[in-house]
């Protein structure tokens, strides 16, 4: 009874679990890419118009620097609250985690779409968007921490298909604000539009998670942990079976019990190290320069009014979020580098080419010599920088898991999460004193 092999996995039956995770995937950074994508409409706000405040003519502009304040306010809680989510994980439960996070964000999208239609001073409409914005992500981060805990419990396939549909909710974005700046509707419409957008979204996020539970396939890898534990000891003893009084045996099957425990967080960090540092590399110089040195590289093709108004959303935003899906896609047909390849650190690290050349691109007013002026030289270095942060971010994020132990898993996601957002802080540390250079 003792012998019996371990069962098989089910069948994903028509991949309903690997479309919920890539759904998951798409709801945990909607927030993050709506509050980005959408720069103009807060940037249009954000600008005080006299006539309507002093019944005087004019504009004035105040420099708020939103592109700036906004990917650093995102990413602080993001950090701390990651780091928090990589200790406490094992008290709170991770259902408890994901659905009171989707919950919170949802409310939080509801009340910026209601904004919307509010007039304020941009001091105070300021205030409030930077605050929602930071408990938007300060919840966003649990919600990341864990879902990626939870899918690195799936083979390496299902963690790519989260970090594409990750990829793919900026592409959702992209298209959302797309719509908006092309519809005939009122500014104001569009954008309720455009935020009541995301709402939805992270309610059928929300739907898809409480489902995931009752699907087999998902239950099967998301309870293997506890399973594996109670078959090794089973095992273990039947090896022994006629021996088991023996108090010695009984003490030596405890230790090898005892080994088959979650390893601590520094234990899991040990194996992990390089590929937690390549992440934070690459996110740190994407965002370095996206979005705040991107969204102000203009087209030389100034005189079309219609390209000139969708210049920045399409160049920028559709062409970024389509190349990395792209990139966070293609580690499912090919790996490489491998994860034991030193070329996978180098290549890492060659990313960095990417800020000086989207530094000299068409930047209005920039400071710098203007290298590459035509809107196509814009599009293939965009194209390029963005494949290249899918591609090495995903390969990371599915490369961690495969160095520690199958119970170990869960810490690794958790910690390679942290990782990831200690990236886009420093990036967006950065961000200010490359903003000031061009």
């Amino acid at each position: 009874m003792w012998n019996e092999k371990k069962p098989s996995p089910p069948a994903d039956s028509g991949h309903r679990v690997a479309l919920i995770i890539f759904v998951l995937g798409l709801g945990t950074l909607l927030p993050w890419n709506f509050f980005m994508t959408a720069s103009q409409y807060f940037n249009g706000r954000l600008t005080v118009h006299n006539g309507t405040l002093n019944g005087t003519s004019g504009i004035t502009t105040k420099n708020y620097n939103y592109d700036s304040w906004m990917a650093l306010l995102s990413q602080l809680p993001l950090l701390l609250f990651t780091l928090l989510n990589s200790f406490i994980y094992q008290w709170v439960k991770e259902r408890i985690r994901v659905a009171f996070s989707l919950i919170v964000i949802f409310l939080l999208f509801s009340l910026t779409a209601a904004l919307v239609q509010v007039s304020m001073q941009p001091d105070t409409f300021f205030s409030i968007t930077m605050a929602t914005i930071w408990f938007i992500n300060t919840f966003g981060a649990v919600l990341q921490g864990g879902l990626f805990g939870m899918v690195s419990l799936f083979p390496p396939r299902y963690n790519t298909l989260f970090m594409s549909g990750q990829g793919l909710a900026g592409m959702f974005a992209a298209i959302a604000m797309l719509c908006s700046i092309l519809s005939n509707a009122e500014k104001s419409s569009a954008a309720l539009g455009y935020f009541i957008t995301p709402c939805v979204a992270t309610l059928v996020t929300l739907l898809c998670y409480l489902l995931l539970p009752h699907l087999e396939f998902a239950r099967f890898y998301m309870n293997k942990s506890q399973g594996d534990t109670v078959q090794t000891s089973e095992e273990l003893l039947s090896s022994t079976d006629k021996k088991i009084l023996n108090g010695k045996d009984l003490e030596t099957s405890g230790k090898m019990d005892e080994s088959q425990e979650r390893s601590s967080v520094l234990a899991v960090f040990k194996k992990i190290w390089l590929m937690a540092l390549c992440v934070t590399c690459v996110f740190a110089v994407t965002l370095s320069v996206f979005p705040v040195i991107t969204v102000r590289v203009q087209t030389v093709y100034k005189e079309n009014t219609s390209w000139d108004k969708v210049f920045t959303c399409v160049c920028c935003f559709v062409v970024f979020n389509t190349m990395d899906v792209a990139g966070r896609s293609a580690p499912s047909l090919v790996q490489w580098p491998s994860k034991q390849s030193l070329l996978f650190p180098v290549a890492v690290l060659s990313r960095l080419v990417f800020i000086p050349l989207l530094m000299m691109c068409n930047v209005a007013n920039s400071k710098l010599t203007v290298l590459f002026s035509h809107d196509f030289a814009f599009v293939t270095i965009m194209a390029l920088f963005s494949f290249t942060n899918g591609y090495l971010a995903s390969l990371c994020m599915a490369y961690a898991p495969q160095l520690v132990r199958c119970r170990d898993c869960e810490t690794a996601g958790s910690l390679m999460t942290f990782f990831l957002v200690l990236g886009l802080a420093i990036g967006a540390a950065f961000s200010f004193l490359l903003g000031k250079l061009v």
